[in-house]
């Protein structure tokens, strides 16, 4: 699934070319995504300017001259500006047609993303409960510390709950975790806050090295240019179970923490 790396990877590699643009017409080809596509939303659309594509955790939000489209890659989805006369392939579901020529299309062989319009998202209940960004200036150790306090779940289920901070999915746990050497089963209300400013120092690094290396392709991610993301090659624990650690030499561990693959060294991690 892409994770926030790729999103942002996917907002920064399309935002040049859709920024200023009108949208001249919608062609919804397929709209059952994980929520229907508007039934209206070609007329919601068309004749609207986009003013603004950001991020929130996983999710990609474009402000128009009334409203705003939200946008989630699910598991497979990818999206990409093309000549607008490029054929359509099997699962590029929608067109958005723009003014100079071209198309941002949106493209889910598994059919969990989304692509909704409203009127103000920031209160629907996708993103009003989600917690600060990890790059943002509102994540720190001080903050995963008094967030903790209490807390009997293991530190990597903790870390990822998007309700805690958002956007650290699995696979930036494991190498964050590992960088700070912290075992992803500790208790998190049993971490000390020098260790939690180390957590929150790798999580930004992990984060913005893999943004800067095209995000980390695992299966279906791809950048919007086509491209393969190259951090997959910088990854220290995660899919490297029963390997050697880069550190110490030891044998990396897999194991399961709340149904997710989980690759630690038990010996550098404690």
């Amino acid at each position: 699934m892409p994770e926030l790396p790729e999103v942002e990877v996917t907002r920064l590699g399309i935002q040049e070319q859709i920024l200023g643009r009108q949208i001249v017409a919608v062609l919804v080809r397929d709209g059952r995504l994980r929520r229907p596509v508007n039934p209206d939303l070609a007329a919601r659309l068309q004749g609207q300017t986009i003013h603004r594509l950001w991020r929130r955790g996983k999710y990609l939000l474009v402000d128009l001259d009334q409203g705003q489209l939200l946008l989630h890659l699910g598991m497979s989805g990818h999206l990409r500006v093309l000549p607008a006369e490029t054929p359509a392939r099997a699962h590029d579901h929608v067109d958005v047609l723009l003014d100079d020529g071209h198309c941002l299309r949106f493209h889910d062989p598994r059919r969990f993303g989304l692509l909704l319009w409203g009127e103000d998202w920031s209160t629907d209940p996708l993103l009003a409960r989600l917690g600060p960004e990890p790059l943002g200036p509102n994540f720190d150790g001080c903050y995963l510390y008094r967030r903790s306090r209490g807390h009997q779940q293991a530190i990597k289920s903790f870390l990822m709950d998007a309700q805690q901070v958002v956007g650290v999915g699995n696979i930036y746990a494991n190498e964050s975790l590992f960088r700070a050497g912290i075992d992803p089963r500790r208790a998190a209300g049993r971490i000390a806050l020098p260790r939690y400013e180390r957590l929150a120092r790798a999580v930004v690094e992990v984060l913005q090295e893999a943004i800067a290396e095209g995000g980390t392709t695992l299966r279906d991610f791809t950048r919007p240019d086509g491209k393969k993301g190259y951090f997959r090659l910088s990854l220290a624990v995660y899919g490297r179970d029963g390997e050697p650690c880069h550190a110490c030499g030891a044998i990396l561990r897999g194991i399961r923490i709340a149904g997710r693959s989980t690759v630690f060294c038990s010996n550098c991690q404690r």
